[in-house]
């Protein structure tokens, strides 16, 4: 059973989500503001969070920030009242790994919630149960899907789950050109409605990990007008 965690300053709004997940079989924590979250996380084995973003005494991107500081990498989905591109962004830029508008469909959420869950225990919440698969290597870029782990020319750098899963998309099709619906449709696994603004964020992250200059970037790559894709690189020559 996975353990999920309610955020939200609104009573009604945690009710309305917990009736929604409990259907599911989830085990439901609630907390009214992002200090609570964190301790509650501290305490308990939450494999996801869904936060409201406005709060009283701490805010969800102050909260989402304190978690991925403590380089937790739990599945953060992030709840709006404000349809803003700038809101969806900043939660984003803060480490969400997604975002719902209110008022939100239950179907949406409950897809939104069991697409990060997947997501999550195939790539670094279930370590133990994970196939074992081959190495993908690309240039100076190593990823192990087996062990969960990636390094740059040798130095392991941390990611997070859907930056894991997006990294190995793209080592799974070098020179291939993707739009970004087609990454989030193929990634995110959900409607791509809308969704170009997460792909671009995630792959901004992605980018400041595993390139050297993320501005003038090696590895993945910018085609203008169509989408984006991972240059194929040869192996660094050994020394």
């Amino acid at each position: 059973m996975y353990n999920i965690l309610i955020c939200d300053d609104e009573a009604d709004i945690r009710s309305a989500l917990r009736i929604y997940l409990s259907s599911e079989d989830y085990s439901i924590f609630e907390a009214e503001n992002g200090r609570q979250a964190l301790e509650i996380i501290e305490s308990e084995n939450i494999h996801l969070l869904l936060m409201d973003i406005m709060m009283p005494v701490m805010d969800g991107i102050r909260a989402l920030a304190k978690l991925r500081e403590q380089n937790n990498n739990i599945p953060v989905i992030l709840l709006t009242a404000k349809s803003q591109d700038t809101d969806k962004i900043l939660g984003l830029n803060a480490g969400a790994d997604d975002y719902i508008t209110k008022p939100f469909n239950p179907i949406e959420v409950i897809a939104r919630v069991k697409s990060q869950l997947r997501r999550y225990m195939r790539f670094g919440g279930n370590n133990d149960t994970a196939e074992k698969s081959s190495v993908l290597r690309n240039g100076g870029l190593e990823l192990d899907d087996s062990s969960k782990t990636f390094s740059r020319d040798g130095e392991t750098i941390n990611l997070t789950p859907t930056e894991m899963q997006l990294l190995k998309f793209f080592m799974e099709n070098l020179d291939k050109v993707f739009s970004p619906k087609e990454i989030y449709r193929k990634v995110w696994g959900d409607d791509p409605l809308g969704a170009e603004n997460t792909v671009t964020v995630h792959i901004r992250h992605l980018r400041e990990k595993i390139e050297i200059n993320p501005a003038r970037p090696d590895y993945l790559k910018v085609i203008w007008g169509h989408g984006y894709k991972m240059e194929k690189k040869n192996a660094p020559e050994s020394l």
